[in-house]
């Protein structure tokens, strides 16, 4: 059942007064693709933008901490942690895969996984950004929920 509409049909911030505050936790991933130059160009830092790895990591976070200024119907939650890591997949000879995973937690009446789902689009859009000068032909790949701990509908953890 959607929750996010009124008794009218038109939309509604859900009241989360009387959820219960819990540890939550929420896991996302989100990936890059591209070619072998744009890899190489990342992994020596020759991108004049700046060190690709680390900007994207801190725009993850800050646009972890920015989620409901995006997402219209998201509540303003302390977010007690933000994590964003990388990891690399060579899916053929000539292209590479970025891959982008973040965590995001708090102690709230709701969750965070648009937070972390967020991060993990942003990081991936920043990515985009530096290096597009470069190869404007890379491909963001799904974003999705890995996992999420805490609150009312108990854990999720994809498979």
């Amino acid at each position: 059942m959607l929750t996010h509409f009124n008794e009218e049909g038109r939309a509604k911030m859900v009241d989360i007064t009387e959820k219960k505050i819990s540890t939550r936790v929420a896991k996302a991933r989100s990936s890059i693709f591209m070619g072998t130059e744009v890899y190489e160009a990342i992994k020596l830092q020759n991108i004049k933008k700046g060190d690709v790895l680390s900007v994207a990591q801190v725009a993850g976070i800050m646009a972890a901490k920015q989620t409901p200024s995006l997402i219209p119907m998201c509540h303003p939650i302390p977010i007690s942690g933000v994590n964003i890591s990388f990891e690399w997949e060579s899916s053929d000879k000539d292209n590479m895969e970025l891959i982008i995973l973040t965590e995001v937690k708090t102690v709230s009446s709701t969750g965070v996984e648009m937070e972390a789902l967020t991060a993990a689009s942003v990081a991936a859009l920043t990515v985009y950004d530096m290096c597009k000068a470069i190869d404007k032909s890379m491909t963001i790949g799904s974003t999705f929920l890995l996992e999420k701990s805490g609150g009312k509908s108990g854990d999720f953890k994809r498979k």
